[in-house]
């Protein structure tokens, strides 16, 4: 599988059953990107940021919420959570969508602003790829608060999203990821080419260059 950011919560992964396109952006958001085509399309919730169809080519299935998929033998779980950390009164519903693909499995947190109760980790089950967002706690999840979230899931590779890679403060919700983790220094990647065989065996943090789409 071929993973590319986008930008903001927005990736493409292309593998053998098909493309996947989760949260592209409306352009009118600030978070525009390039005309993409995708078989199948996942909405986290209906932020413009995440839930945008304008740039979107071929004529997808849309997934928009909570349930269990099958979509070109592709399978997906929608589990239901928050954008905020007080069930929704903040900032409203998030739905959390793991995406099985190439025999990954790839979570796609949206903009979860809590931690996952035990019911809906099993509902997740083993995650391969967690895509984590990481603005801080007035958008979605603390430097803290995610690397709880990333210590839930138990991935073997995680990827940043929703951050401002031009952003170096050390106070940055992503450098403190960073540090949370252990992590010293990222080299970003133009893409994630990753296959069962070649996951790492221990938690490896990857940053994907969005502008290098």
């Amino acid at each position: 599988m071929d993973m590319t950011w986008l930008g903001h919560a927005c990736f493409r992964m292309r593998g053998r059953e098909g493309v996947v396109l989760a949260d592209p952006p409306d352009p009118r958001s600030g978070h525009a990107i390039a005309r993409t085509e995708a078989g199948l399309v996942t909405m986290s919730h209906e932020h413009p940021g995440h839930s945008s169809l304008r740039s979107v080519a071929g004529d997808p299935i849309v997934l928009r919420g909570p349930g269990e998929y099958e979509v070109h033998e592709i399978l997906v779980t929608g589990v239901g959570s928050f954008h905020d950390d007080e069930r929704g009164a903040a900032r409203g519903r998030n739905t959390i969508f793991v995406i099985r693909l190439d025999d990954l499995v790839v979570c796609h947190l949206g903009d979860l602003g809590h931690t996952i109760p035990g019911p809906d980790l099993e509902r997740i089950g083993d995650v391969d790829i967690a895509l984590v967002p990481i603005s801080g706690p007035d958008v979605n999840l603390s430097a803290g608060r995610a690397a709880e979230v990333i210590h839930q899931l138990e991935p073997k590779v995680v990827v940043p999203m929703s951050f401002d890679p031009d952003d170096k403060k050390k106070e940055s919700p992503h450098l403190r990821l960073l540090h949370e983790l252990g992590v010293k220094q990222l080299e970003p990647v133009a893409k994630l080419s990753v296959t069962r065989s070649t996951l790492p065996e221990n938690l490896q943090v990857v940053e994907i260059d969005s502008r290098a789409r």
